[in-house]
């Protein structure tokens, strides 16, 4: 017979028979394999997650059936019935499906019970997302928002230049380097940045975000390794990084300053998408700067299958009473 089990969580099921799945020993192991099949900081702490709340469900849930198709069903009912959004719903069973994929291909479980949970579907998502976006004048407001007579101001004010600016995600702005941001064609450019999926890319850096960059390198008194890094309480460097999560956190204070608190950093990448079409630069270069693998994915950032600017409704031909309630037509 063979128990379930995983690493911090002690008390799992250890009674409960799995098919084969895991044996104690293992645990440890198959986790660091699901891990280590995605690039970044950032998705491996997703994927961790993903995996930990699973397994906490797993503990309180206790399915008869152990661990296999019908369990994994559960789960994603469970996770429905929570209401999260279908994209939430899908980023947490993803990664489980990954675990018994690398389950089945170490010999810790059988390829059948693999097979068969790869088979449930994830949750279909209706319709198009309605992302959000700045427009140019809260965009420069933001900007402008940090203190910049701070250390940390010119850091942050640098920092969010350079991710509207250049629309690199959090964790690509946390592994930037001084020395990534180069002369080419007579202009400055980040090159050679690994993206999603290992995808390599070299993204312009408007002249604007560079001034910002110099800004806070010559006031913090460096000149090559990351450029983003922790700036402590008494306005001083107390780290040569930044993680992404404190970037998240600096974005999220200054969108909250100019009133904007539904934005969440990952906008700041749709706005830098919006304003370049706006700004008629082809739909195909902001998906190289993007990084995106598809058109596709590109045009979602830019909102262009739903105008927002000349919609079908004001085309109708429709005109309602005044307040006072009158039929304009009596």
């Amino acid at each position: 017979m063979v128990f379930l089990t995983t690493v911090g969580y002690p008390d799992v099921m250890q009674e409960t028979p799995v098919a084969g799945f895991i044996t104690p020993e293992s645990t440890g192991r198959l986790k660091q394999l699901v891990l280590d099949c995605v690039d970044g900081v950032e998705s491996k702490r997703l994927y961790g997650r993903a995996v930990d709340r699973f397994v906490e469900w797993f503990r309180k849930e206790k399915p008869s059936s152990g661990f296999g198709r019908a369990a994994f069903q559960s789960y994603k009912a469970q996770l429905i019935g929570l209401g999260l959004s279908s994209s939430t719903v899908n980023a947490y069973l993803i990664p489980i499906r990954r675990m018994t994929t690398e389950a089945a291909a170490n010999d810790l479980m059988s390829s059948e019970l693999a097979a068969g949970i790869k088979t449930v579907k994830g949750v279909r998502r209706h319709g198009v997302r309605l992302g959000t976006w700045l427009t140019a004048p809260q965009t420069e407001a933001l900007i402008d928002a940090p203190d910049t007579r701070r250390l940390s101001g010119k850091r942050n004010r640098a920092l969010l230049a350079i991710l509207i600016g250049c629309g690199l995600r959090r964790e690509e702005a946390a592994f930037l380097k001084v020395e990534d941001i180069q002369l080419r064609e007579g202009r400055w450019v980040a090159v050679d940045l690994i993206g999603k999926g290992r995808r390599d890319r070299s993204v312009p850096v408007p002249s604007w975000a560079k001034e910002a960059v110099d800004e806070w390198t010559l006031a913090a008194g460096f000149q090559s390794g990351r450029l983003f890094r922790a700036v402590n309480k008494g306005d001083r460097l107390c780290s040569d990084s930044m993680t992404a999560q404190s970037i998240f956190e600096a974005v999220k204070k200054y969108v909250g300053k100019i009133g904007m608190e539904s934005v969440a950093p990952h906008d700041l990448r749709r706005t830098f998408a919006k304003l370049a079409h706006k700004g008629k630069a082809p739909i195909h270069q902001i998906q190289l700067s993007l990084g995106h693998s598809s058109c596709e994915t590109t045009e979602k950032y830019l909102g262009v299958e739903q105008d927002l600017a000349d919609a079908p409704c004001d085309r109708l031909g429709l005109r309602l009473s005044s307040a006072t309630g009158q039929n304009p037509t009596a």
